[in-house]
């Protein structure tokens, strides 16, 4: 009789990995299981802590129900990408047309159809240190090489160009930008982008900016979008979505946007490839992309929690001051996005295994954070923390990560 074998995953995934929802967060659910508290402070899901989606994008989606049974056009509803494409407009990223704009069910499908339509085996991609990680994994699972370029955390963690421009090789196809930053909180000036599409320009590379949290900003800081920036023989790869800056994470709404007109021209077979991808899942879902309208020519109630006095803005602030306040780490004030990424001092905590610092805090506090070398940082000295929890609760939080780090060495 024949021995079985081990069913064994695909060797696609060897190198494809998403901590943000990985060993740590099962021991979470184990501890849930047993019936403890557990603050999740690892990924950034707006709804959990009180953020809901305002109530006329509900209503929209509710009533257009009916008509959304059946599959819509491979790239979305023309009514949504009309919308999206006079937010492009708004944005000031010149010559985007109904067939340049991609919805998807969220931008996490698009990124990967972006990747699997442009990456050959060896093929490498310049994304930023520290990332968030799906880009990485998206790069990974395409069969490209992701190339990790560094920020600089005493630069208010912008881009190293040199670092950037040392790591171009004949291989590389492709530079990502995540602009506002995830985990960072980082949001680049125009000249440090112009800078990054110079570069890109220079070596005709794609350009991939990531901007979902473009309107989570904080201190009378603008963001400018990559497109608005390039010129017109450079495809620069637009991603945006519902999900922050709407509440709306669980529709899955997002979108891709191509631009410079020259580029699309000499991007022809790579767009055919797109739309091949579009076509294969038949299209996203439908009754989320009747929220996609209502949500950019409504009020933009972002506004309201992101100004002095509002919820976000609050807890942005308090994350950043006590965070500085414990002995040790420090953290750089993040101008956009739900997150910070402190420092603990290596001389300090020499923390070897940052994992096992996350997992510790996890079974003591019951506070369940992410590594840093989970967003592909090279050293095991930084956490990522979500800011939003209510106020309260991110002091209590905080309190006890501090009289954690107080006893805490590796």
């Amino acid at each position: 009789m024949d021995t079985p074998t081990t069913l064994r995953k695909s060797h696609k995934l060897d190198n494809v990995c998403y901590d943000i929802r990985g060993p740590v967060l099962d021991h979470a659910k184990r501890l849930e299981d047993e019936g403890q508290r557990i603050l999740k402070l690892n990924i950034g899901n707006p709804a959990p802590f009180g953020f809901e989606a305002p109530e006329e994008i509900l209503q929209d989606v509710m009533r257009n129900l009916p008509t959304a049974q059946g599959y819509c056009d491979s790239k979305g509803l023309y009514s949504a990408r009309k919308a999206i494409m006079q937010e492009c407009q708004r944005k000031q990223i010149p010559g985007v047309g109904i067939e340049d704009i991609y919805i998807g069910n969220g931008v996490s499908e698009l990124i990967v159809m972006a990747m699997q339509a442009l990456l050959n085996d060896g093929d490498e991609v310049l994304i930023p240190a520290p990332d968030y990680p799906l880009w990485t994994a998206a790069a990974n699972l395409s069969g490209g090489r992701p190339v990790h370029y560094l920020c600089d955390e005493q630069a208010d963690w912008a881009p190293d160009l040199t670092d950037i421009r040392n790591k171009i090789t004949s291989h590389t196809r492709a530079m990502v930008l995540i602009n506002p930053n995830n985990p960072t909180g980082a949001v680049y000036p125009p000249s440090v982008v112009r800078e990054l599409l110079s570069i890109a320009r220079e070596h005709n590379l794609v350009v991939f900016s990531d901007e979902i949290y473009d309107k989570i900003l904080y201190d009378d800081v603008e963001h400018v979008s990559t497109g608005a920036l390039a010129e017109e023989d450079q495809l620069v790869v637009t991603l945006n979505g519902l999900s922050k800056s709407y509440r709306c994470a669980g529709f899955r709404s997002g979108w891709m946007i191509l631009s410079g007109n020259v580029a699309k021209q000499q991007a022809r077979d790579y767009i055919q490839g797109l739309n091949m991808l579009a076509s294969m899942r038949l299209c996203a879902n439908v009754p989320a992309q009747h929220a996609i309208q209502t949500a950019l020519g409504g009020y933009q109630s972002i506004n309201d929690l992101v100004l002095p006095g509002g919820r976000l803005r609050a807890q942005r602030d308090i994350t950043y001051e006590k965070l500085n306040a414990i002995p040790g780490v420090s953290c750089t004030k993040p101008k956009g996005a739900l997150y910070a990424f402190p420092k603990l001092d290596p001389a300090i905590f020499n923390i070897q295994d940052d994992q096992k610092l996350v997992l510790d805090l996890l079974l003591q506090e019951k506070i369940l954070l992410v590594q840093g070398t989970a967003f592909n940082w090279p050293e095991p000295d930084h956490v990522r923390i979500v800011t939003l929890p209510w106020a309260d609760q991110l002091e209590d939080a905080l309190d006890r990560f501090a009289r954690f780090l107080s006893r805490y060495r590796q």
